[in-house]
C-alpha cells in the first residue's frame, strides 16, 4: 500500500509575495510559496501533488491527490491519496484523507475523516527528524 508510485512533475510554482485571489485549478503538480485566497484544486482525476509550503498560506478548500502541507490552510483539505502534515503545519478546518502521515507539531483545528469511514484508516507513522 506505501509502495512508492512516480509523482507527477511540479510544473508551477507561486512564489512568495505572489498574492492570487479567486480558484485556482492546476494539472499535475503546483509548489505554493505565496498566498491564495480562494480554492486550490488539481484538474481532472489526473495524479496530481500540491506542496504548500512553510511560508505558504491558502484561505479556501484544497483538494488533490497527493498534498504535502508545512503551511498555513483555512479551510477544508480533501486529498485522494496521502496527506503529509510537516511540522509546522497548521489547518483549520476538516480533512478528509486516504493515507494520513502526520509529523509532531502539526496542527489540525477541524474533523479529520477517512475517505473509506466505515474502515480503519490507513495511518503511516513518521520517523522523528535528527537535528
Amino acid at each position: 500500500m506505501f509502495g512508492k508510485k512516480t509523482q507527477p512533475p511540479i510544473g508551477t510554482l507561486i512564489g512568495e509575495g505572489t498574492v492570487i485571489r479567486g480558484e485556482l485549478q492546476f494539472a499535475e503538480g503546483l509548489r505554493i510559496d505565496g498566498e491564495i485566497i480562494g480554492d486550490v484544486l488539481a484538474a481532472g482525476d489526473q495524479p496530481s501533488i500540491v506542496v504548500i509550503s512553510e511560508k505558504a498560506r491558502v484561505t479556501g478548500k484544497v483538494k488533490a491527490g497527493h498534498v504535502i502541507i508545512n503551511g498555513s490552510i483555512v479551510g477544508p483539505v480533501h486529498s485522494d491519496e496521502l496527506l503529509e502534515l510537516q511540522p509546522k503545519a497548521s489547518i483549520v478546518g476538516d480533512v478528509r484523507y486516504e493515507v494520513l502521515e502526520m509529523h509532531q507539531g502539526a496542527r489540525i483545528d477541524g474533523e479529520l475523516k477517512p475517505l473509506k469511514s466505515e474502515e480503519r484508516p490507513a495511518l503511516k507513522l513518521a520517523t522523528p527528524s535528527h537535528g
